[in-house]
């Protein structure tokens, strides 16, 4: 079988995936990445994409046979059952796509849906594809039929890929691109309200480099005042170092929402910090805002909603315990963008704002943009 040697097939079989594909080359394959950049790069020989915030994944199509994988070499086909079948019916009989897997709700991309999806009942999964069907996202073109792509320039994989896909239908979509920097950078602003999370830019002229960051994203950033009211500690264990501060702003009710965290700090920021707390510890859960943690912990574990004092949803051993601090502190932190409520990551400490009351960390101090309409990507 072409591409077929007994190393490869090992690798896919301890992948969960146990035929050999007659493609150039077999699952697992790392795919290339990109470094953070700050500004979009402009000049001769750019081709530029809007920023998907799903997951990554690569399809493998031989005929009948279907395996999609994800950005760390695993399997996500069973995740998503109702894939594979729209695969098999839009895609070439043999090929190899990058791209992402994205479910689109009322607002924008849903990345809640997504990680909803990550269960380990089957009947659950099948529930919430109904619910919320995945779309797939292509962008990048590694093999068609015996020829193997990644070593084509970028150039070349991208108008292949548009031949290759040019009759696709939903839940299959051809992510835009342009060369143009002005639409990219128009893209970067109006495809956020979509939940876009930003511009990815890649030479013309580059191969496809597997686990190599050759490509440049430029990613959402900003800042936000947030009231310090938590802390968890470090996983050294209670009294050794902070692991992370709970973070909250107040809604128009005046309630104050957990929005995350920020952890991004140094072990000697870490170690400093439990003396610097320390004062803000003494009576804290009196009057504290989330003074009923405890319920929400236990509502939690049944919703696998994300609060204060919550199990992870990935890990049930893992301590997510935390601290009151008296609501008195006010930090600045770096975020990319919000995710419902909740900043969608873990957000950077950028400095202490004794200057700030707490009362005035509000939502409405967040940047808003209107929910860009989907269709014009999704829709025919």
């Amino acid at each position: 079988m072409f591409g077929a040697t007994p190393e490869r097939i090992c690798a896919a079989g301890r992948l969960g995936y146990s035929r050999a594909v007659n493609l150039p080359f077999q699952p697992p394959l790392e795919p290339m990445l990109a470094k953070l950049t700050d500004e979009i790069p402009t000049g001769a020989g750019w081709q530029y994409e809007p920023k998907w915030d799903g997951f990554r994944a690569l399809v493998f199509r031989d005929g009948d046979e279907v395996f999609i994988q994800s950005r760390d070499l695993k399997p996500l086909d069973r995740y998503f059952p109702e894939l594979p079948p729209a695969l098999r019916a839009n895609l070439p009989e043999r090929c190899v796509l990058d791209g992402e897997v994205v479910i689109a709700g009322p607002e924008g991309l849903d990345f809640d849906s997504l990680l909803l999806r990550i269960h380990p009942a089957a009947s659950r999964v099948k529930m919430l594809a109904a619910q919320s069907p995945a779309s797939y996202v292509a962008w990048d073109l590694l093999a068609f039929d015996d020829r193997d792509l990644r070593a084509a320039p970028q150039s070349e994989r991208r108008q292949l890929l548009e031949v290759a896909l040019r009759d696709v239908a939903p839940p299959i979509h051809l992510t835009p691109a342009t060369r143009d920097p002005e639409r990219a950078a128009d893209w970067f602003h109006r495809f956020e309200g979509a939940g876009l999370d930003g511009v990815v830019a890649k030479r013309l002229a580059d191969g496809y480099a597997p686990a190599k960051r050759g490509w440049a994203k430029i990613k959402h950033a900003r800042t936000a005042d947030c009231v310090v009211a938590g802390f968890r500690w470090h996983k050294n264990g209670p009294g050794t170092m902070v692991g992370s501060l709970l973070l909250g702003l107040f809604d128009g009710t005046g309630k104050l929402n957990h929005v995350g965290i920020t952890a991004s700090f140094t072990t000697e920021k870490r170690v400093a910090l439990v003396e610097e707390l320390a004062p803000l510890r003494e009576n804290a859960i009196e009057g504290h805002p989330w003074a009923e943690w405890a319920e929400w912990e236990a509502a939690a574990r049944e919703s696998g909603q994300r609060m204060p004092g919550a199990v992870s949803r990935w890990n049930r051993d893992r301590d997510l315990s935390w601290e009151p601090l008296r609501a008195e502190r006010v930090c600045e932190v770096a975020y990319d963008h919000l995710q419902g409520d909740r900043f969608r990551h873990a957000t950077t400490f950028v400095r202490w704002r004794p200057d700030k009351r707490p009362a005035d960390c509000r939502y409405d101090q967040l940047e808003s943009t209107a929910p860009f309409e989907l269709m014009e990507i999704f829709g025919r």
